[in-house]
C-alpha cells in the first residue's frame, strides 16, 4: 500500500506469506523524530526538531506536533498524514490517559480492530478511533510482548515515563523507515536520513558499505546509509535506551525463521498425512484474499495501481472481490502510444471487466525532465526503483488518491 504525500515517491511491494513486501524504496505516510539527551540532560534544542518536521512536511501535510518531557531532556514530534481517524483525536504525539507515555507513530495496524476489542473486553477505554491509541494502550498492558502481535507495516517511538526510557520499533518487513544517530550523549531518531541531517549536530563522513552496496545492487542496504553516522533500525527489532544510558536490542520478528517454520509445518503435515495441509494454489490464494482486504481499511479511498501485468491485475480483481467502488490508475507513457509497450489499452479493458473506476495518466519525457529536480529532493536514499515509483505515485496523486496499492513481479 502507497500512502500519497505531496507526490513522494512510495514503496511498491512483493507478495510473499501473509503480507505485501516492500522494493528498496520506502513507502510514505507521516513522519516521526526524536531527540533524547539521555546523558548531558541538556533540554532538547526545539530548533533543531522543527527543522527536522520541516524537512518531512511532504510525508505529513494534515497536520504537525511536538511534546517535550523529563525536564525537556527527551523531545518527540510528528507529521501527520491522515488516513485513519481523520479527527483531532487521531493527531500525534498522542499521550496515554495517564500521561506516562507517548507516542509517534508511522504506518497502520491492520489487525488494530481485533486488538482493541480485546483490550475493550479487558477493560480499556478509548478516546479515539486510531490505531496509534491501540499501541498505547497495549504497551500499558503487555510492554514488548505486544510487537509479536502486531500485524501491519510500522515505525514508532514511545516514551516511557515510568521506566524512563524511549523504545523504538520497526515491523518485521521493514516496510516503514527508522533511522537512528547516537554520539553517545544524544539519540536522534527520524523516518529519513535527510531529517536527521536537517536536525544538525551529525557528523556527514560518507558509509563506504553503503555506497558500496548502492552501486553493487542499486539500493542502500540495511543497516547501513550512505553516512557513518546514522543507521537504520533493523526490520523486526525493537531498541530501548534509557534515561540512564543503558540499552537493549530484541528481534521479535524475523521472515525468513517465520518462512521456515511455515515451511517444516507443511512438510510435517505431508509426512504424516501423505498430502500437504494445503495446496500452494490455496496458500497463494487465500494469502494474497487476506493481505488484499486488510491493506483496503482506511478512512480515505483506496486505489490500485494497475499495469497490464499478472500481478497487478490479480489485485485489482482480488479488490474487487471485496465488493463497494474502487479506483484504478495506469501510467503510461505518450511515446509508446499506439505501439505494442503501451499498457494502457489492456490495463484499461482489465479496469472495465472488474467495474473499477479508472482513470490513465500519460506522461511524456518533457514530464520526467520537468520533475528531476524534485524527484532526486525526494528520494531520501538513492534507489533504482525510485524514478518509477516517484512517476507512478505521481500519477495516483494527480488522479486526487491518497492510498494506493500495487503488486510488483517476483
Amino acid at each position: 500500500m502507497h500512502y500519497l504525500a505531496d507526490s513522494q515517491p512510495m514503496a511498491a511491494y512483493r507478495v510473499r506469506g501473509h503480507e505485501l513486501l516492500p522494493l528498496r524504496s520506502h513507502s510514505w505516510i507521516c513522519g516521526i523524530a526524536a531527540i533524547f539527551n539521555y546523558r548531558s540532560g541538556a533540554p532538547v534544542a526545539r530548533e533543531a526538531m522543527r527543522r527536522m518536521l520541516a524537512h518531512m512536511h511532504r510525508r505529513g501535510p494534515d497536520g504537525e506536533g511536538e511534546w517535550y518531557g523529563l525536564a525537556d531532556t527527551i523531545g518527540l514530534g510528528h507529521r501527520r498524514l491522515s488516513i485513519i481517524d481523520l479527527s483531532a483525536a487521531g493527531a500525534q504525539p498522542m499521550v496515554s490517559a495517564d500521561g506516562r507515555k507517548v507516542i509517534v507513530f508511522n504506518g497502520e495496524i491492520y489487525n488494530y480492530r481485533e486488538l482493541r476489542a480485546e483490550l475493550e473486553a479487558e477493560g480499556a477505554r478509548f478516546r479515539s478511533h486510531s490505531d496509534t491509541e491501540v499501541l498505547l494502550q497495549l504497551h500499558q498492558r503487555h510492554g514488548t510482548a505486544m510487537l509479536p502481535r502486531l500485524r501491519g507495516m510500522f515505525a514508532f517511538a514511545l516514551w516511557d515515563g515510568e521506566r524512563g526510557g524511549l523504545l523504538l520499533a520497526r515491523d518485521p518487513y521493514g516496510i516503514k523507515p527508522l533511522y537512528y544517530a547516537d554520539d553517545g550523549e544524544t539519540l536522534r531518531v527520524a523516518s529519513q536520513v535527510k531529517t536527521l541531517l536537517a536536525g544538525g549536530s551529525i557528523a556527514a563522513s560518507p558509509e563506504p558499505a553503503g555506497h558500496a552496496g548502492f552501486l553493487l545492487w542499486g539500493h542502500v542496504p540495511e543497516p547501513y546509509t550512505l553516512y557513518k553516522a546514522i543507521r537504520a533500525l533493523p526490520a523486526g527489532t525493537s531498541l530501548w535506551v534509557g534515561k540512564d544510558g543503558s540499552r537493549g536490542a530484541e528481534t521479535f520478528g524475523s521472515i525468513p525463521k517465520i518462512l521456515a517454520s511455515a515451511r517444516h509445518e507443511n512438510q510435517l503435515h505431508t509426512k504424516m498425512f501423505s498430502q500437504p495441509a494445503r495446496s500452494e494454489a490455496g496458500l497463494v490464494r487465500g494469502a494474497l484474499r487476506d493481505t488484499v482486504a486488510h491493506h483496503l481499511i482506511a478512512d480515505v479511498p483506496v486505489g490500485v495501481f494497475l499495469s497490464s501485468g499478472l500481478d497487478s491485475t490479480t489485485l485489482a480483481a482480488l479488490a474487487a472481490e471485496q465488493g463497494g467502488s474502487h479506483r484504478t490508475v495506469t501510467l503510461a507513457f505518450q511515446e509508446f502510444a499506439g505501439t505494442a509497450n503501451d499498457e494502457a489499452p489492456l490495463a484499461e479493458l482489465v479496469a472495465r471487466q472488474y467495474g473499477a473506476q479508472h482513470q490513465t495518466v500519460r506522461v511524456t519525457r518533457q514530464d520526467f525532465v520537468a520533475e528531476t529536480d524534485r524527484l532526486f529532493a525526494a528520494m531520501d536514499q538513492p534507489s533504482l526503483d525510485g524514478v518509477n515509483t516517484y512517476l507512478v505515485s505521481l500519477a495516483a496523486k494527480r488522479a486526487g488518491l491518497k492510498v494506493a496499492s500495487r503488486f510488483a513481479a517476483n
